[in-house]
């Protein structure tokens, strides 16, 4: 079994614990900082083993030194970004594979939100590591990238099975939802799942993970082919990509 722990850091980031309890490797997603991750460690009995980092921004990868120095761990990222990952051991890029005792991840090369983004996916266990690529409910920002991009990257994760659970890096639901509903009023799933989100960050209850079939049926950055987000946006016969971008373009102003 693959065991995921959620630890909840800084002001709104998600660190994921990935543990295989047959051979007792522990990885950790996107360390924002190394005190809660210790903390998780020593609470379970586990070793860490790997740091898997989706990207280079300091709240994904403010833990690893310590966490390097403290555990003797292994640090993964992305091959492109080798000078921006701190104590990278092990670069990886597209199609790469990584095991985690039984389980095997596999790397996408997701850019956009930075210029060399990736994610993990853990088919066995049906678990998708995205980073800031994909949110529940929305997308993240195209910092380094162009929208083309970041669309490219997106179809490769909406091409998973509808059963993964994403587990993103950020408590982004309730606004990210409030910005699908100007854009998709009518769509009776979307406004169900917005009464759900609201009921549970009214509990300070976390609305991560989501499944990727919910967020087909409701994160308009993955439904430029939607009808009404389209005659909402007025652009009718447009291309998936250029709806995309200005779904993005209105969500930076929202």
């Amino acid at each position: 079994m693959l065991e995921v722990l959620q630890i909840p850091a800084l002001k709104d980031n998600y660190i994921y614990l990935i543990h295989d309890d047959q051979s007792g490797e522990t990885a950790a997603v996107d360390p924002a900082e190394a005190g809660p991750v210790l903390q998780a460690l020593a609470a379970n009995g586990w070793e860490l083993t790997y740091v898997l980092n989706t990207h280079h921004h300091g709240d994904h990868v403010g833990g690893n030194l310590e966490l390097k120095r403290r555990t003797g761990c292994r640090i993964v990222g992305s091959e492109r970004d080798r000078e921006r990952i701190p104590g990278i051991d092990i670069a990886v890029g597209e199609a790469a594979t990584l095991k985690l005792g039984s389980f095997e991840g596999r790397v996408f090369d997701v850019p956009g939100h930075t210029r060399a983004h990736i994610a993990f996916w853990f088919a066995a266990a049906d678990a998708l590591f995205c980073g800031d690529t994909l949110f529940a409910l929305g997308c993240g920002r195209p910092f380094e990238g162009t929208p083309e991009e970041l669309w490219q990257s997106l179809e490769k994760l909406r091409a998973l099975p509808p059963e993964a659970k994403v587990y993103c890096a950020h408590e982004y639901t309730e606004s990210n939802g409030r910005f699908a509903l100007t854009v998709e009023p009518e769509n009776t799933a979307l406004k169900a799942r917005m009464a759900e989100v609201l009921a549970l960050r009214q509990q300070n209850r976390p609305t991560v993970p989501s499944m990727l079939k919910d967020e087909l049926a409701t994160n308009p950055f993955l439904r430029p082919e939607s009808e009404e987000i389209r005659r909402n946006l007025g652009m009718t016969n447009a291309d998936p990509v250029d709806v995309f971008a200005e779904l993005r373009r209105r969500k930076n102003a929202f």
